[in-house]
């Protein structure tokens, strides 16, 4: 039996510990996505302080990441467990 996906409210919030690390190569592009249609230019993604594993992993891709302008960490709200992403505005729809 095939689960459906779980749709996760869009925030200018995303607070990893409830995904995998595995996940987020997906889920970062699909929400980064959202924010950037419903207006968000700044989102807060929350990885926790931990063994920084997460961390690491969440800005090795950001890195990668066009839609992504700048990323700041720690964030000024969630100190050490969070990073501060500045997306890019969403590209104009062609006609």
């Amino acid at each position: 039996m095939d689960e459906d996906p779980h749709r996760i409210p869009i925030t200018n919030e995303l607070d990893l510990h409830t995904f995998r690390p595995s996940e987020i190569g997906d889920l970062l592009p699909e929400y980064f996505a959202e924010c950037q249609q419903a207006g968000f230019r700044g989102v807060r993604v929350i990885h926790g302080k931990g063994t920084g594993a997460l961390r690491e992993g969440v800005h090795a891709l950001l890195r990668r990441m066009p839609e992504v302008e700048e990323f700041h960490y720690p964030a000024a709200e969630g100190s050490w467990g969070a990073t501060w992403v500045i997306l890019k505005p969403p590209a104009p729809e062609s006609t």
